[in-house]
Parts: structure tokens; sequence; C-alpha cells
């Protein structure tokens, strides 16, 4: 079974749960590792049609206590005794490297997960509204930005975990498996997960996309297959923002994992890797 979760939000940011009730869920779930990973706050001018910038960066002192409690206490749950860690989720914003640097060095976190939710100004998954109507090619245009986005984050050595890879997809799904079908669109995927792997870090599998309305698991098939031919580090996420989907859908992850040959996933405290079977 999976037995870490490393992306996990709270009600600091956009979730509904406590740190606690997050670490109670781990325990339910059988986990004996739970990595939160909070958003960072963003500078003014990234924002969302419902920003919760003010109450992260006012709760985030709240937020570092009571992860760093938990971690310090570790309880007994169904599989024995469930660990805690120390993250951040950071967003790879354009023009904002000097931004990111300083908040990646702001605390002592146990790794940091790198992810890209805008191109240029625009929160891309904000909504469907602005995907709707969008031709094959403008949705193309979004794709390519979006990946090179992806790689400039993973060639700045800030992170230690790839959050959900092809985010993307959320609101046009078919017209991006129609792009990830281009050899060009391979090649490129192909550069950032070699990127990936020279700079020691892990490809996220999540279930989120589940959740979600394209209905797949991050990262498609095809870009699973690259990843193997590569012999990536994988982690395993569930992005969970509220208690009940803490380790959401693993038993699938995991299956799904293992149909393109992965058998190992990996953690990461204080920056070291480390690996584990599943």
């Amino acid at each position: 079974m999976i037995s870490c979760d490393l992306h996990v939000h709270t009600c600091y940011s956009h979730g509904r749960d406590t740190p606690a009730a997050m670490y109670a869920a781990a325990l339910e779930r059988g986990l004996t590792l739970v990595g939160f990973s909070e958003h960072s706050p963003r500078p003014p001018g990234f924002d969302y049609a419902h920003e919760y910038r003010e109450h992260l960066t006012r709760h985030l002192p709240d937020y570092e206590r009571e992860v760093l409690a938990l971690k310090a206490a570790p309880r007994e749950g169904v599989n024995g005794l469930c660990n805690a860690l120390y993250g951040m989720e950071m967003d790879w914003l354009d023009g904002q490297e000097a931004f990111t640097l300083a908040a990646c060095r702001a605390n002592d976190f146990d790794y940091l997960v790198g992810s890209v939710h805008f191109i240029g100004r625009w929160g891309f998954d904000d909504g469907k509204g602005p995907w709707e109507g969008l031709s094959q090619e403008e949705c193309e245009v979004h794709y390519t930005a979006y990946f090179a986005a992806w790689e400039a984050m993973l060639r700045s050595g800030c992170f230690s975990i790839a959050a959900h890879p092809d985010l993307i997809k959320i609101f046009s799904v078919d017209q991006f498996h129609v792009w990830l079908d281009k050899p060009q669109s391979q090649a490129m995927l192909r550069r950032a997960l070699s990127v990936l792997k020279t700079r020691g870090m892990s490809m996220e599998i999540s279930s989120a996309g589940l959740r979600k309305p394209c209905s797949e698991i991050y990262p498609a098939p095809r870009i699973m297959r690259i990843a193997a031919e590569l012999n990536l580090p994988v982690s395993f996420a569930s992005d969970a923002h509220r208690a009940e989907d803490v380790a959401g859908d693993f038993v699938h992850l995991a299956a799904y994992a293992r149909s393109f040959g992965f058998a190992r996933h990996v953690f990461f405290e204080k920056g070291k890797m480390r690996e584990l079977g599943f």
C-alpha cells in the first residue's frame, strides 16, 4: 500500500480543515507519514477570483506551529506510528524568481513542492470560463507555455517534488491529449523530466485529478511512460483540501503506478530523499 501522502493543505489557505484534523484522517487511513504542504503566499498581481492571500499570510505562523507540534509528537494509527513532515507548496511565477527563492529559504522546511498555477498573470486553474470556446490551437499555446514554465521551475533547483505535472489539462483534457500525442510535445516533456531527474527531485503522482473536471490522475499515461523510461523517483499525493480526501483513491493510484513498472516511492526529510516500497 502507499504509506505516504506528501501534498496536504489546511484551513490556512483555501482548505477546510485544521492540521490536526488532516493528521487524524491520515491516522484513520493507515498512513505512516503525512506531509503538510500548505501554499506559500503569492505577490500581488498573481490573483485568483477568490483570493486567500491575506488569510494565508496572517496564519502562516499558526500553520508552522501546529504542524511542528504534530511532527514532534507522532501518534499511533491503524498501521503504526504516523510521522508528520513540515513542507510548503511554492508557485513558480513569471519574473518572480527572487520572491520565490526568498520564500523557499524563509523556514526550515523538510521539503518543498514546486508547482505552476499561473501562465503570466493568469491563474489558469481558477475556473473553466476562460477555457470555454478555445480552439485546439489556442489551447496548445497555453500547454506549451505551461510546460516551458514548468521546466524553468525544475531548473531552479529550489524544490524536492514537482507537483501535479499536467495540471494544465484540468479544463481541457481532450484537447490536451491531442497535444500530448504530438512528437514535439513528448520531446518537450522528456527534456523537462530529464531536468527533474538531474536536479534530484521526484515527480508527483496525484489522485487530485480524479476529483477535478479532467477526471484523471496527474500525470497522464503518456507522461508516466516517459517517467518510467527515465526511471524517475516518484512521490504520491492526494492534494487534499479536506480531511476526507487525505490518501484519497490511493488504491487506484498504486495500481496505476505499478502498471508502468513503479514499485518504489520517495519522501524527503530535511531535504534528503528517502525511498520506500509500496
